[in-house]
C-alpha cells in the first residue's frame, strides 16, 4: 500500500518506516507534525495515513483533528490513528461518522507488530480496526440511558468484538462458541438498537459507536 506517516518521536516514526518497507508497502512520506501530514497527502495522493494524536506545536490532539480534516476532504484515504490515549471528543467523532477504512490504536499495540500490520491491511482494505481499550473507554463515557442496556451479557461481548473489527468467525473463536451462535446473537442485537435494515459493513461497528456523540 501507498502510506504516509506522521509521527513526531523520531524513533518511532523511522522504525515504523523500515518495518512497512520490509513488509513491502510504499511509504510516500514520513513527517512529524499535523501541518505537514495535511500537505503531504495533498502532494502525494496516499492509500492510507498512520498518525499520532498528540503532535507539534501543542501536543495535544492536532494529528487527530488532521484526520479529521483529511477524512472530510479526501474520504478515500484510510486512516489509523495511534496514540498512548484516548482522546474522547474527535475520537467519538472520527467513529461516528462512515468508519470504513478507520482504525484507532494505542501505541503499546506497536510492539505486536503481527497486531499492528493485521490493522493496517483491514484498515487498508476498507475495514475498520479499533483497539478494545478505545472502545471500552468510549462505551464507560455515555452514562445516560442508551440501547445498549437492553442488550445481554453475551450480545454486548459481541457487540464488543464487533466493534474491533472482527468477523463473525473470529468472534466465535473469541467467545468459544459456534458461529451460528454468534449469528443469532448479532441479529439479536440489531434488532435492539434498530439496525436490522440498514446496510453496509459499517452497521457493525456503528452499533456501538453511533449512539456515542449523542
Amino acid at each position: 500500500m501507498r502510506v504516509i506517516l506522521a509521527e513526531d518521536s523520531t524513533l518511532l516514526r523511522e522504525g515504523l518506516v523500515r518495518l512497512l518497507a520490509e513488509e513491502g508497502h510504499e511509504v510516500l512520506a514520513a513527517v512529524g507534525d499535523a501541518e505537514a501530514l495535511v500537505a503531504a497527502v495533498a502532494a502525494h495522493e496516499p492509500e492510507v495515513v498512520v498518525v499520532d494524536v498528540r503532535m507539534p506545536p501543542t501536543h495535544t490532539d492536532e494529528g487527530l483533528r488532521a484526520a479529521l480534516e483529511i477524512r472530510r476532504h479526501r474520504p478515500g484515504v484510510r486512516v489509523l490513528v495511534l496514540s498512548q490515549y484516548v482522546e474522547k471528543r474527535y475520537a467519538t467523532e472520527l467513529m461516528s461518522g462512515n468508519v470504513e477504512g478507520v482504525g484507532y490504536l494505542l501505541k503499546d499495540r506497536v510492539a505486536q507488530v503481527g497486531d499492528f500490520l493485521d490493522a493496517l491491511e483491514r484498515v487498508g482494505a476498507g475495514g475498520a480496526a479499533f483497539d478494545p481499550e478505545v472502545v471500552r473507554q468510549l462505551l464507560a463515557r455515555t452514562s445516560h440511558a442508551d440501547p445498549l442496556t437492553r442488550l445481554t451479557v453475551r450480545e454486548r461481548e459481541t457487540l464488543e468484538l464487533m466493534a474491533q473489527g472482527l468477523t463473525n468467525g473470529s468472534i466465535a473463536q473469541a467467545m468459544h462458541v459456534s458461529q451460528s451462535a454468534v449469528e443469532k446473537h448479532v441479529n439479536a442485537l440489531f434488532d435492539k438498537l434498530e439496525l436490522s435494515h440498514a446496510t453496509g459493513y459499517s452497521r457493525r461497528v456503528l452499533a456501538v459507536l453511533r449512539y456515542l456523540g449523542s
